[in-house]
């Protein structure tokens, strides 16, 4: 049975004094599902240290192990900070980063090679939702970011459709469940029905705690990748209670 992830995207937000935060997301970390957060790189190091029992990843890595890349992070870096997981093709890195699907899947090979588990993004924009092209976009972005060592282990999916990213707008439960399991589908095509079966598919778009009991009980979703929800404790902590009721 997968494990529910609560899954929380700080982006460029945070400092020292957030990770009181994390005190009250770990009473909540208690519960059947886990929980992730993935601050700035700068609080990674104080945050592992502080979070009981909430997993700490990163925000993106470089798929190189080293060299010259000023600004950049590699996988083993975040690996020592204490991160176990790492987001990779976020929509805003694709499209601010212009970070294309063959770029992110040499990312996921990275963090292999460094022990984390990939969380690996696909979305559509609204241009693309309304013209129908929706499943194939995801079906393009599963096949180019993902590589062939997948399993339930190193890899997790998360469907953020862009036009939801912090807008308020929220698909309706039919899409979202169309749409993993579509993913679904694809993974077990792909992968095998065994690990195609075990990778989690996360939900991201305007999740919050109003929203989140019905979301957590559609179709595939095995839990969310929240964004700016997940800065504070008061708004995170419900929605990893609604998936904690959703576990049991």
């Amino acid at each position: 049975m997968r494990t529910k992830l609560a899954a929380g995207n700080w982006k460029m937000n945070g400092t020292t004094a957030s990770l009181d935060e994390l005190d009250a997301m770990a009473e909540a970390a208690k519960g059947a599902a886990e929980v992730l957060i993935c601050p700035p790189a700068t609080l990674i190091s104080a945050a592992s240290a502080r979070a009981d029992g909430v997993a700490i990843g990163g925000q993106d890595c470089h798929a190189k192990p080293s060299g010259a890349h000023t600004g950049d992070i590699a996988a083993d870096m975040l690996k020592d900070a204490g991160a176990t997981y790492v987001i990779l093709g976020h929509s805003e890195r694709r499209s601010d980063h212009d970070e294309h699907n063959d770029a992110v899947r040499d990312k996921c090979d990275a963090a292999w090679a460094a022990g984390l588990t990939a969380v690996v993004c696909v979305g559509e924009t609204l241009d693309q939702r309304e013209s129908s092209n929706t499943l194939d976009i995801i079906g393009g972005q599963l096949a180019g970011s993902i590589p062939d060592a997948a399993t339930g282990h190193n890899l997790v999916v998360a469907y953020e459709p862009v036009w939801a990213i912090g807008t308020g707008k929220v698909p309706t439960t039919d899409q979202i469940g169309e749409v993993h399991d579509f993913i679904r589908a694809r993974l077990e095509r792909r992968f095998g029905e065994g690990v195609g079966r075990s990778v989690r598919i996360l939900y991201g778009g305007s999740v919050k705690a109003a929203n989140a009991q019905e979301i957590f009980a559609t179709s595939n979703v095995d839990g969310a990748l929240v964004g700016g929800a997940s800065l504070k404790a008061s708004d995170f902590v419900p929605i990893i209670e609604a998936l904690n009721a959703s576990a049991d």
